[in-house]
């Protein structure tokens, strides 16, 4: 992992929504399990990071569309494409 971002670019490119949920509660539940070493905790955090990271970036572009969706014309047709007051 590097500081740059590049290897949560890469995770966010292959890991879905639900993967990186999932993996990121695991990461949450062996963390409050404890039991494990310095090392291992801090790769398990530093993980879970990359993971909340993958999550925001799915949740935002989900966010975006939905903005979208709500703010653009639900059918060309409803905003005059399909009127009929120059044929009379």
């Amino acid at each position: 992992m590097t500081d740059d971002g590049t290897t949560t670019a890469g995770a966010a490119g292959t890991l879905g929504y639900e993967q990186a949920r999932d993996e990121l509660i695991e990461v949450v539940r062996r963390l409050e399990a404890g039991g494990t070493t310095l090392e291992e905790s801090l790769a398990l955090w530093e993980r879970g990071e990359e993971l909340a990271k993958v999550c925001r970036h799915w949740l935002e572009g989900a966010r975006a569309r939905l903005d979208a969706a709500l703010a653009g014309p639900a059918d060309p047709q409803e905003n005059g494409g399909g009127t009929t007051a120059d044929s009379g």
